[in-house]
């Protein structure tokens, strides 16, 4: 799998990859397909495998499209080498590693005569991390079906030591929602000219004040969270000193964290408020010529309690104040709050601790974006969880150079998933 070069593109993605993978996961998943209605969304897939009953169905979803593979790889990315008791490759985590597991989970049910309670859906899109167009079009056709799941179970959070400085712990971290994804273009316009003699205030230089102190986050308010307190708590018993008290009692700590979580990591930031990330920029053509516009896209990762329209408004008002003009290319698509308290999260604490003896399930909100976001209005229900452990050099791999799985965490994987299906 890892082997096809799935490279999706905003532009004109080679279809031939994506044809062949579709081929070789009928091939290597012969019962599940068999046992499976198969639909074809332009590229992207849908299996419904038939159970029994009329409970709910329950659907996984992961991706087989993968991002570009830059050069300085020590194995080549889509060679699939397994070397050092690691499988290297650009999927192997984000996700095709997640959708062998899912799938190959199916097929070891199925191969050995096992006929689900339920029905059971695997998704998988070819776009998710370009227009996130295929899950959009499975789940309007679903819903246009009437057809709501249990649970929906999406990549996400994984198998980590010390998810945050100080958690002297092993613990599986399961999205319960995640931050809306806007695009948003900030244009600076002036007379422009030659450089000789310049003016004062030029587009760029109110573009570069702006970014200065929107790189301070401080026009979005910092909350924690029902989730993350939750979050906190669980990890405290692994904290030391006087911020594993804080951490134990989040509501009368709350004020402190407010303060100290977004100084404390970029990752701790992203938990509790609306950041804000400046990616590309243009200007002028010469290098002598000032340009009469400039502009830079940010793109902005919305908090759930400060909302898309809000942060919106926050991001424009302080763009005004150095006369920059602000455009939302893309307005994102907003994720709810699932509750870790459902029996369907219960669940997956238990087949946690079934196969991954010591680990202690964790809820936290998502600081990425997944196609699970498509899916809001089909589920109360959704969580983001793929049963993978992985080093924090493996989690810096994703969308890097060198990105690889463990060998010894793809079976455990597989039984998680098959411990799900047997509900």
């Amino acid at each position: 799998m890892l082997r096809e070069k799935t490279v999706s593109t905003r532009d004109a993605s080679d279809p031939q990859p994506f044809l062949r993978l579709r081929e070789l996961l009928r091939a290597l998943f012969p019962h599940l397909f068999a046992a499976s209605v198969e639909e074809d969304f332009d590229g992207s897939l849908l299996l419904c495998w038939k159970g029994s009953g009329t409970a709910q169905p329950f659907l996984f979803m992961n991706h087989h499209d993968v991002v570009e593979a830059q050069d300085g790889w020590t194995h080549p990315p889509f060679s699939g080498e397994v070397f050092g008791g690691q499988l290297w490759g650009r999927g192997t985590l984000d996700t095709k590693g997640g959708l062998w597991a899912m799938l190959q989970a199916g097929e070891e049910l199925a191969a050995a005569g096992f006929v689900p309670a339920r029905d059971i859906y695997f998704e998988s899109s070819c776009n998710e991390e370009t227009t996130f167009e295929g899950a959009s079009a499975i789940a309007r056709a679903l819903e246009e079906r009437g057809i709501r799941f249990e649970m929906i179970l999406d990549e996400g959070g994984m198998i980590v030591d010390e998810p945050i400085g100080g958690a002297k712990g092993r613990f599986a971290m399961i999205g319960l929602g995640e931050r809306s994804c806007v695009d948003l273009l900030f244009t600076a316009r002036g007379s422009g000219g030659h450089a000789s003699a310049p003016e004062t205030d030029t587009p760029l230089v109110r573009l570069g004040q702006f970014m200065a102190e929107a790189d301070k986050q401080a026009v979005f308010p910092a909350e924690i969270s029902s989730p993350i307190r939750e979050m906190l708590r669980r990890l405290s018993p692994t904290v030391s000193g006087a911020l594993g008290f804080v951490f134990a009692h989040p509501d009368f700590s709350a004020p402190i964290l407010r303060r100290v979580m977004p100084r404390t990591s970029p990752t701790a930031r992203a938990l509790c408020q609306t950041t804000i990330a400046f990616t590309m920029a243009s200007g002028s053509e010469g290098r002598n010529v000032i340009p009469a516009e400039a502009s830079v896209v940010g793109n902005m990762r919305c908090s759930h309690h400060q909302g898309g329209e809000d942060s919106i408004r926050a991001i424009r008002e302080l763009a005004a104040k150095y006369g920059i003009e602000t455009t939302v290319l893309d307005g994102g698509c907003s994720s709810g709050i699932s509750d870790y308290r459902s029996p369907v999260f219960a669940r997956m604490e238990k087949a946690v601790e079934q196969h991954f003896p010591g680990v202690i399930p964790c809820p936290y909100i998502m600081t990425g974006a997944s196609d699970a976001r498509a899916f809001g209005s089909l589920s109360d229900n959704i969580y983001h969880f793929l049963p993978f452990t992985i080093s924090e050099a493996q989690m810096e791999s994703i969308h890097g150079i060198d990105e690889n799985v463990d060998v010894s965490a793809l079976a455990p994987a597989v039984d998680f998933y098959k411990t799900l299906m047997k509900e």
